[in-house]
């Protein structure tokens, strides 16, 4: 059964916490001691970013994060690895890759789906796809047993029918307008997008974009299923980048130690 089904089969208590990391930032290694660390802490499905070069929906936490990353020659193929060498060592947490369209068509989308089905990654976000364009590579993600996971923004209310009709294991509902990056308040019409969508659908909404402080995690977890922290936590993992590179086991602890102490701060967990 499909991870982020299987998450939202049962009656939860409280919102998904669903983290964002840049995969290969600071490197490819710490990525996968970082997806563990997550898990640890209370990630319930992991969003693990493709780096490139045109990053158009996100802020500059995350476009400097993929920056560093493909400077470091991070592509597909390394992230996918990544996820498979987690995975072996016991990754149980959802897996969604989120990359732009190039990446994947370089790679090739066929054999995409065939080696994600294959590592266990359960959903695909590509936010330069529109919905109207995206069937064919749905059809594809969903014989793999994959979701392809659609944005629903505070503009999409015109869209929201044919959004429904594509989406398949959740919709990422997009809390305010614009790029990622942390905010200090939400689009005034996310509330309204929410119910606009619970009216069409039963689909787990998950809510993301700007996610900065305990009191915006706890304000989101309030209206949707899950809430998506990205640039907050690539920025944290930015602070303590030198130590994770670093070859000394204590440096890398350290740094650990304190990104789990923000994320638990973070979420309340």
């Amino acid at each position: 059964m499909n991870r982020i089904d299987q998450l939202f089969a049962e009656p939860r208590d409280k919102a998904a916490f669903i983290p964002y990391l840049t995969c290969g930032h600071p490197s490819l290694a710490a990525s996968r001691r970082l997806l563990h660390l997550l898990e640890k802490n209370g990630a319930d499905l992991i969003e693990l970013g493709v780096p490139y070069s045109d990053p158009l929906a996100d802020g500059p936490v995350i476009q400097q994060a993929s920056q560093r990353a493909l400077a470091a020659g991070t592509r597909l193929k390394d992230v996918l690895e990544v996820a498979a060498q987690a995975r072996a060592e016991g990754l149980q947490a959802g897996l969604i890759l989120f990359s732009y369209f190039n990446p994947l068509l370089q790679y090739g989308v066929p054999r995409l789906i065939e080696t994600m089905k294959g590592i266990g990654i359960d959903g695909l976000i590509v936010p330069d796809l529109p919905v109207e364009e995206s069937r064919q590579l749905g059809e594809l993600a969903e014989q793999g047993g994959i979701h392809l996971i659609p944005l629903a923004a505070p503009t999409s209310l015109p869209r929201l029918d044919r959004i429904v009709q594509e989406a398949r294991g959740m919709i990422y509902c997009v809390s305010s307008l614009g790029v990622t990056g942390e905010r200090q308040q939400f689009h005034a019409a996310l509330t309204h997008l929410i119910q606009s969508l619970r009216q069409r659908t039963k689909l787990p909404l998950v809510v993301g974009f700007g996610v900065s402080s305990a009191r915006q995690y706890q304000e989101l977890a309030g209206l949707c299923d899950g809430v998506v922290v990205g640039s907050a936590i690539v920025r944290e993992i930015d602070r303590h980048s030198c130590a994770l590179l670093s070859e000394s086991p204590a440096d890398q602890l350290r740094a650990e130690a304190e990104i789990t102490a923000f994320v638990r701060q973070l979420t309340g967990r």
